[in-house]
């Protein structure tokens, strides 16, 4: 299948009207659910924007390729878009955005269709091709302009060095989708290689399997190995071999520095752990803090979808129990004393249960890969279970025997666990590193599992003593929540909401919130969770209120974007107002946080409790006061659009 077989000429827009990232995104998909391509505009667009959200598809060179593999897809198809303006998608070199391909692949994808996905990003590397786009004027221009280039394609596998036995490289690429980034990276190191002289040969890990694999006598004759990639390649056959590690963003913009690096001697010898994943790059090492957010980040977004899923159905199963009428004498029932609400509260209470084992297993697993996902897990599920050493048994005979005990460390617990599981698989790892080549099959399929479980979990025994007790005296603090105690934790969890609205402070206050709901179910929510999610939809909302008052403080474009903000805040996605605070810190900044502070205190006064961890207001009658929890969130926004258009400067005539 070729690229042009995928280039629908009914769907084109050849002059794109908007002039904002989320609008030309829109006008797009519009297209595309207006010719039938698309079924579901709403379902396509959370597809696009997710991908959007791992890094932007705004390749550079004025190139968008914003893509999603979708239920909401009838028929595989790429829209190509051409703005005569040119637009800030947020391109990886921070230029104007002019020529755009939506790629919609149903979920069923084939791989035939997604190697002609990987031909389009080719195509568009060719020197001088995109400019012929950019002058195109019809559909049936843009489609010659494919053929053309189609009958003078030809595949490159190796880009041989300009002297015989002159400097060779072998190199790998891979982006999380697969589709777009991992072959702009091949072809851009391919070119700028062949412009350089040097040899190179590099293997795409995409969608459609992996390409150019490179062989054994590759990476033997290879001066260095770059890894351009987001996701885990196969790294032990690089054992010994200098490595550079750099995302694959680098691989298409910082092209010739990662080369350089590589001839230059100065790249650190990979040594191989077995793990079969991407060892962390010496080149580009975290902080300590940096590295706990990563690996804390990495088992949250795991775990979230079981708290959202979990959560939403134990909620629904109140809010039955609530409609069909319970007497008072059985509230200690509540969501289970109805058949319906039972069923609701088992299968949410199934999907919390793997809430602690998740996210300790992929806190582990980000720290030590596949050894410590089952580390993890265990920890995790002992975290959830409380079994810890302490106590005293008596056998048939009357002799003393240590017991376990069940004293639930929670979410805390789980915490801890996932950092000790990954800490004790590479302290295994430095352990078992001498045993000989031959038994180092055995390391990785038994000796890690089974060592890693075993000294994981008697560990965990014992951890979960201290950490129980810190978790109840949370948990019991908590349930005090009244008056000045609660008004001061909205206040705190709600002013984090805002500071950075998606970066590590907010995703703090949420992990936070996410964490009170396991031990809240019984009481019919948590309050930290309540003031968290109210918090968070005042920003965007106040964006709103700041561009509807004060016009002539903001452009037709800030307005415009300011009217997407309220679909943004009421479905508590703070990220909307990333935008007006990255572009004015010093007064759009505190004026949220003052928003978001006073809802969160105002919330916490009230005793309101929310059982979902998500939703914004399509969940808001899982709470205990709809109405005011909503006046609330109004009042916040109000007092923050007021101060944010106070304190924003006019625009200058």
């Amino acid at each position: 299948m070729k690229i042009q077989d995928l280039l629908r000429k009914d769907v084109m827009l050849l002059d794109l009207q908007a002039t904002e990232k989320t609008a030309v995104i829109e006008e797009m998909i519009k297209s595309l659910v207006d010719h039938g391509y698309v079924t579901d505009f709403e379902a396509f667009k959370e597809g696009i924007l997710a991908r959007e959200a791992l890094t932007s598809t705004g390749l550079g060179d004025g190139i968008a390729m914003p893509h999603s593999k979708n239920s909401a897809v009838k028929e595989a198809t790429v829209l190509f878009a051409k703005s005569n303006k040119g637009v800030d998608y947020e391109s990886l070199d921070g230029q104007p955005t002019d020529l755009f391909f939506m790629i919609a692949a149903p979920e069923g994808a084939n791989d035939t269709h997604l190697a002609a996905l990987a031909e389009l990003s080719q195509y568009l590397m060719k020197d001088g091709f995109a400019d012929k786009l950019r002058q195109a004027t019809s559909p049936d221009q843009v489609i010659e302009l494919f053929d053309q280039a189609s009958e003078k394609a030809e595949e490159v596998a190796v880009v041989e060095p300009a002297n015989k036995g002159g400097d060779f490289l072998v190199a790998v690429t891979a982006c999380t989708t697969g589709i777009a980034h991992t072959y702009m990276a091949q072809e851009a190191l391919q070119k700028v290689a062949a412009e350089m002289g040097v040899g190179i040969k590099v293997e795409t890990n995409g969608a459609s399997g992996v390409g150019n694999k490179l062989t054994a006598e590759d990476i033997k004759n290879a001066k260095a190995v770059i890894i351009a990639a987001d996701k885990a390649v196969e790294m032990d056959r690089f054992d010994g071999k200098p490595l550079i590690n750099r995302p694959v963003a680098d691989g298409i913009r910082k092209t010739e520095e990662l080369i350089n690096l590589a001839l230059s001697g100065k790249a650190e010898i990979y040594k191989a752990t077995n793990s079969g994943g991407v060892a962390e790059s010496s080149n580009e090492k975290l902080s300590l803090g940096g590295a706990f957010y990563k690996h804390l980040m990495s088992g949250v977004s795991q775990m979230l979808p079981f708290v959202i899923g979990g959560g939403i159905m134990i909620a629904i199963a109140f809010l039955l129990d609530q409609i069909l009428g319970v007497p008072k004498d059985q509230l200690s029932n509540l969501g289970s004393y109805h058949e319906i609400a039972a069923q609701f509260k088992s299968i949410g209470g199934a999907a919390f249960g793997f809430m602690l084992p998740v996210l300790a297993g992929y806190i582990a697993y980000s720290i030590a890969e596949k050894p410590g996902l089952v580390s993890g897990f265990v920890a995790g599920a002992i975290a959830s279970s409380g079994a810890s050493f302490g106590g005293v048994a008596y056998a048939a005979g009357g002799e003393k025997t240590l017991a376990l005990v069940g004293v639930s460390s929670g979410f805390l617990g789980a915490l801890v666990g996932g950092f000790l599981a990954g800490g004790v698989i590479l302290v295994l790892r430095k352990l078992l590193a001498g045993l000989p080549r031959s038994l180092e099959g055995i390391r990785s399929i038994l000796l890690l599992p089974l060592l890693g479980v075993l000294v994981t979990g008697f560990l965990m025994l014992a951890v979960n003593i201290p950490m129980s007790a810190i978790n109840t005296a949370l948990n019991d603090f908590l349930a005090s929540l009244s008056g000045s105690s609660a008004v001061l934790l909205g206040l705190l969890v709600g002013g984090m909401m805002a500071v950075d609205m998606g970066g590590p402070v907010n995703k703090a206050a949420y992990v936070f919130g996410t964490s009170t709901l396991a031990s809240t179910v019984s009481t019919g929510g948590s309050p930290v969770m309540a003031a968290v999610m109210a918090a968070g939809m005042v920003p965007p909302l106040a964006v709103f209120v700041a561009t509807l008052f004060f016009k002539n403080k903001f452009t037709e474009e800030e307005r415009n974007s300011g009217i997407t903000n309220i679909v943004m805040g009421l479905s508590f996605i703070t990220e909307g107002a990333i935008p007006f605070g990255a572009a004015d810190p010093a007064r759009a900044i505190p004026s949220f946080i003052v928003g978001s502070a006073l809802t969160g205190a105002l919330v916490g006064l009230s005793g309101i409790k929310l059982m979902a961890p998500h939703g914004g207001i399509f969940v808001i009658g899982l709470t205990n006061n709809p109405i005011l929890y909503l006046v609330y969130v109004l009042v916040g926004a109000v007092v923050s659009g007021i101060i944010f258009g106070f304190l924003r400067k006019p625009l200058s005539k």
